[in-house]
């Protein structure tokens, strides 16, 4: 299977060229040829499979230029029982105190499901795909026959560069560097970043907003001198973004593995169909979920969640793509993103893969700020997605009111997506069964979570997480436990203008 790029389909290269590359030499990204198909029977048999197992049968159809004994390598080193604290690696958890699916005896008195993505390393849903992905790219850089190495540049809302971090610490033949907003991340989110170990890894702030980090690894990436001078040193630079094809294919997985639970729970039969609701900020997670829905899963509705930085929500709903607005610091923070990078690929897909019309709408993006879709790709969007959002105080109001009625505790970005499914049924009236994807540790984020609960304001640092656990008698993960006592190693600041001399700095 070759990859093509979305702003020019004549730009065709293998998986690994893909994956090595991370982005298109017109700026464009990499999106595979053709999508492979799943069937009921191929559903039913992925059913009797463990996690590591569905991701081998998925990726592989994807990765023609991987032998099954390189993918399932890969997937055994990326989810193993040393990595994450569930052999579900991504368990599927209903309402209600003995509610879970796959568990022995469990129940679960609604049709709402918590697909829980945060049991791995850093405690977050990056986590699924960024184990994997150094396999994937170390892998690539053999067969390519790449000689020099490779610096992953990365710009992060909080919780993509720490699992970043954690996957390329002393790779070999990378160095990986993150650009983080200084004020855009929680506590625990900082101090996960500038604790990381790793003699190969470097860690920068960035003074300013998500938005500013992104656009400014954007420039260095098109900087065509940069790249000829790291070159004549031995380096090139690619990706851990989900602008990278290898970011995002293992998350196609975990829309498939939670169907197939859902499935072997007896909570549906195969051919029926399941809403997805998803917590959005660059469209990486959600698109995923568009790709397996494409490849024959039986999905219903994407139903995209947005916090107070709604975009998408006026995009879905209109057609309008426009980041000229205000930008809001709020408590989900990896969704404080105003220009969501993956959309392209959704737009490649809905315009008939016409490239020419998708450039378009970037050049638009990038010098006026805004693009209007077509009725065609807009009435594409109508079937398939709906949207909408949740301010920082009703995000608040859904943590308390679920903990309280059902027990059951989550972060701001899960509760944003709980929320507006919740919306979805209330206007709509669908009672499809539905998973809200659910993407961190109430505990990566328990300044929010304790405030939600009434108890803000007692507690800084990695005091939030003890009090955390004091309040709501849960158990926190131990990556985040294990903060304690590891010393700070990157506390610099920068401004997004000094980010190309600071990659320079760090390669040369």
């Amino acid at each position: 299977m070759r990859y093509l790029s979305t702003r020019d389909k004549a730009v065709r290269v293998t998986a690994a060229n893909a994956m090595a590359k991370g982005l298109a030499p017109d700026g464009g990204l990499f999106v595979p040829e053709v999508l492979p198909g799943l069937s009921a029977r191929q559903i039913e048999s992925l059913c009797g499979m463990s996690y590591g197992q569905r991701a081998v049968y998925i990726m592989g159809a994807f990765l023609k230029d991987f032998t099954s004994a390189e993918i399932n390598g890969f997937a055994e080193r990326a989810y193993s029982a040393k990595g994450f604290d569930t052999p579900a690696i991504a368990p599927l958890v209903g309402l209600g105190a003995e509610a879970g699916v796959g568990r022995p005896g469990s129940v679960a008195p609604t049709d709402t499901w918590f697909l829980e993505l945060w049991h791995g390393p850093t405690s977050a849903f990056k986590d699924m795909a960024l184990q994997m992905l150094p396999h994937l790219l170390t892998a690539s850089l053999e067969k390519t026959g790449e000689e020099r190495q490779v610096c992953i540049l990365v710009a992060t809302s909080g919780d993509t560069g720490k699992a970043a971090l954690d996957g390329f610490a002393d790779v070999a033949r990378t160095k990986i560097l993150v650009f983080y907003p200084k004020d855009g991340v929680s506590d625990v989110q900082r101090l996960q970043m500038v604790t990381q170990a790793g003699a190969n890894v470097g860690v920068l702030g960035v003074a300013g907003n998500f938005d500013d980090a992104q656009a400014g690894v954007k420039r260095i990436f098109s900087d065509a001198e940069l790249a000829k001078e790291l070159s004549g040193c031995g380096w090139f630079l690619s990706s851990a973004n989900s602008i990278n094809w290898g970011r995002l294919l293992p998350q196609i997985v975990y829309y498939v593995s939670a169907y197939c639970d859902l499935v072997n729970a007896g909570r549906i039969v195969v051919g029926d169909k399941v809403n997805f609701a998803v917590p959005t900020g660059n469209f990486g997670n959600i698109l995923a979920g568009f790709y397996a829905m494409r490849m024959g899963l039986p999905i219903g509705r994407l139903i995209c969640a947005s916090n107070a930085n709604n975009v998408l929500t006026e995009f879905v709903r209109t057609g309008v793509y426009d980041k000229k607005r205000p930008f809001y610091v709020t408590n989900s923070p990896s969704m404080d993103i105003l220009v969501s990078s993956n959309l392209e690929r959704l737009i490649f897909a809905l315009s008939g893969e016409d490239d020419k019309q998708t450039a378009g709408y970037m050049r638009a993006l990038s010098e006026t700020g805004r693009y209007t879709v077509t009725p065609g790709i807009k009435s594409a969007i109508d079937k398939i997605f709906w949207a909408d959002f949740c301010d920082d105080e009703r995000t608040k109001e859904v943590i308390a009111t679920t903990y309280e009625a059902e027990g059951y505790l989550m972060d701001t970005h899960t509760a944003v997506a709980y929320d507006v499914l919740e919306k979805y049924r209330a206007e709509t009236g669908d009672a499809t069964p539905a998973v809200v994807v659910s993407t961190a540790s109430p505990y990566k984020f328990a300044d929010s979570v304790l405030d939600a609960l009434g108890e803000g304001g007692m507690a800084e640092g990695l005091g939030l997480i003890d009090k955390l656990a004091e309040v709501s008698g849960t158990v926190p993960p131990q990556p985040l436990t294990a903060l304690r006592g590891k010393r700070v190693r990157f506390d610099e600041t920068i401004e997004a203008d000094e980010m190309l001399g600071a990659v320079r700095s760090f390669l040369t």
